[in-house]
């Protein structure tokens, strides 16, 4: 099976290149089998991951072994399952078939080898005891023992899948990825867990209108009745937040938690557009968050809050199935962006022109064009007619989208006007914090860091009994110069409160300005009064404020802001005083580091 010496592309170094194809991770490429999936009629998906438990050091780790999808759509004959394991080849390439959210050809393949070494696929349209089976093997390829897809043949399905599989109908598909060696994530519970809320978006539309279930499963190879992860099904994911029932969490895991937009136009706006001798319709919609989704104090490091962080931007959706979550008009040191939406939804005709690439998972013209400052050359006495004769003029095919990328630019600065107004003086009222607000993010910024598999050293004293943790805190903090009675306070309410820091005030025999102390499951953070940045950034913060003039307000932010600067041209000076480079470089690491952490605190304050 020796192939052409003169092969433009030698098969087995390209499908080698086609592994770098460019998919975001896992997620992204187990959302392609599922593409095929519902472009197949299927109406129940599911996604299975077996771990198996491997050396690693003195001990053995479950790790991920092998990754099914599995569908109950029509299934492929010998002809067609040949077709789709080809790269670029496949039943929706003519463009009169360009209806669905499959076309490329690449799906299967493309994503399969871009996490693992070899794909196999069952596929029946007759009962499972039918099914066809064929498999792709990049060692088999490299080696050029295989140099075509090899002819579909009958054989069962591994005992295995049809025993953690619960939608084996008359027809479908089942696609096994094995030997995975490029998965980010190691463990069928961190696929699952990053992939959920991503797959939730991507299929909103299908989720919602019950077109599809998507389940999950993780479980082990050698035991499989043994679940690693219970059964999920899918929530729709809607970064509009007009769906009702969606993964956002209580209250608004059933009700919407944002309102579709009833300014100058109509929430959803509909643009004609005419490209290649016809006219496409886009579709775009705009909604912003109801004031009781962002009531009281820091609504987003509530579990609402920090849910909508995770889907800000414009979702570009081609039919019904998302894109991705274009960021380039977000203002990313912003948290109040969160609380916006907009979603364009175009028709697969208008691929070309929205630039859709073939793992579908941009509209690269699109983002090209939203980075344009149009409202700055409409200032200057331009008109959008004028621009799209310049664009004519150009040979720039992307002038039809102009009238979209000004609607948004438009409406986005009115729906951000309206934000800020929104909340204006609702927290006015409190002159100061009458509960650990910050403790409270910090927490939850932790939780988060948690999930991505940071681990710190008080995290393995969560598990003790809250008696034991309550009574250690409140001995650490009277070791520090706490009051026995504010000790027990604070760590009364630590613990009752579920977070992950107490911070105390005290005088510290130490020329540290903070301490640090982990305790009981906490992070006791500990403020020196005697240390003189104290009387700088935070005593002159604290005093009362009423009956004060505007002088003496701006005296004291002007000695807070002094008081800053100091400290941190103090810390520029311990770098330079390093002695060697090596000392030097671990201390602009741990600045890094300190600030990266700092970033994602901050992030939730809004």
């Amino acid at each position: 099976m020796a192939s052409n010496p003169h092969d433009i592309v030698p098969a087995h170094l390209a499908v080698q290149a086609m592994r770098d194809n460019g998919y975001k991770n896992a997620a992204y490429a187990i959302a392609e089998l599922m593409d095929n999936a519902i472009q197949a009629g299927a109406t129940q998906v599911e996604l299975l991951c077996g771990e198996r438990k491997e050396a690693s050091g003195q001990r053995k780790r479950s790790r991920i072994n092998q990754i099914a999808v599995l569908d109950n759509g029509r299934g492929m004959d010998t002809a067609v399952l040949r077709l789709a394991l080809q790269f670029g080849n496949g039943t929706y390439l003519d463009e009169d078939k360009h209806v669905g959210i499959g076309r490329f050809g690449m799906g299967l393949p493309s994503s399969s080898v871009s996490q693992c070494e070899k794909v196999d696929v069952w596929s029946w349209q007759n009962g499972v005891d039918n099914a066809l089976y064929t498999y792709l093997d990049l060692e088999e390829i490299k080696q050029k023992k295989l140099t075509e897809v090899p002819e579909p043949k009958s054989k069962p399905i591994p005992a295995i899948w049809q025993q953690v599989g619960k939608n084996f109908g008359k027809t479908g598909t089942l696609v096994v990825w094995s030997r995975i060696d490029r998965c980010i994530w190691k463990t069928g519970s961190a696929i699952i867990d990053n992939s959920e809320l991503i797959i939730g978006r991507m299929y909103r539309k299908f989720l919602e209108s019950g077109r599809v279930s998507i389940r999950m499963l993780a479980f082990d190879l050698d035991n499989p009745g043994t679940a690693i992860v219970p059964l999920k099904k899918a929530a729709p994911n809607d970064p509009g937040y007009l769906i009702a029932e969606t993964s956002c969490p209580a209250p608004f895991d059933n009700q919407p938690m944002f309102q579709p937009w009833e300014g100058d136009s109509e929430y959803e706006w509909t643009c004609p557009i005419e490209f290649r001798d016809k006219i496409h319709e886009v579709k775009v919609r705009f909604s912003y968050a109801k004031e009781e989704a962002r009531a009281g104090q820091n609504p987003g490091s509530l579990p609402h809050g920090q849910h909508a962080a995770k889907n800000v931007g414009i979702s570009i959706v081609r039919a019904g199935r998302e894109l991705e979550l274009d960021q380039t008009l977000v203002i990313k040191y912003d948290p109040t962006e969160r609380w916006w939406g907009i979603e364009v939804e175009f028709p697969p005709s208008l691929d070309d022109l929205f630039g859709v690439t073939n793992n579908k998972q941009s509209a690269r013209n699109f983002a090209e064009l939203v980075k344009f400052d149009i409202e700055s050359l409409l200032k200057n006495g331009k008109t959008i007619s004028q621009l799209k004769e310049e664009f004519q003029e150009d040979e720039d095919p992307r002038g039809p989208l102009l009238d979209i990328i000004q609607k948004i630019d438009s409406q986005l600065n009115i729906i951000r006007r309206l934000l800020k107004a929104q909340t204006k003086g609702t927290r006015s009222g409190n002159k100061r914090h009458t509960g650990p607000v910050a403790e409270q993010v910090a927490t939850a910024a932790t939780e988060e860091r948690k999930k991505e598999g940071h681990v710190g050293q008080s995290d393995r004293d969560e598990s003790k009994p809250k008696e034991i943790r309550q009574t250690e805190i409140t001995e650490t903090l009277t070791d520090q110069g706490v009051t026995e009675t504010q000790a027990k306070e604070l760590a009364a309410k630590t613990i009752n409160d579920g977070l992950k820091y107490t911070f105390a005030e005290a005088d510290l025999e130490t020329a540290a300005f903070f301490s640090v102390k982990p305790r009981g499951g906490a992070i006791i953070v500990t403020l020196n009064t005697s240390h003189p940045a104290y009387d700088k950034l935070v005593e002159v913060m604290e005093k009362d404020v009423d009956n004060v003039d505007a002088e003496t307000l701006r005296t004291r932010l002007s000695n807070s802001l002094e008081g800053l600067k100091l400290l941190l041209m103090a810390w520029a000076r311990y770098e330079d005083e390093q002695p060697d480079g090596k000392r030097r470089q671990a201390a602009q690491d741990t600045r890094v580091d300190w600030g990266r952490i700092a970033r994602q605190f901050l992030e939730l304050e809004e």
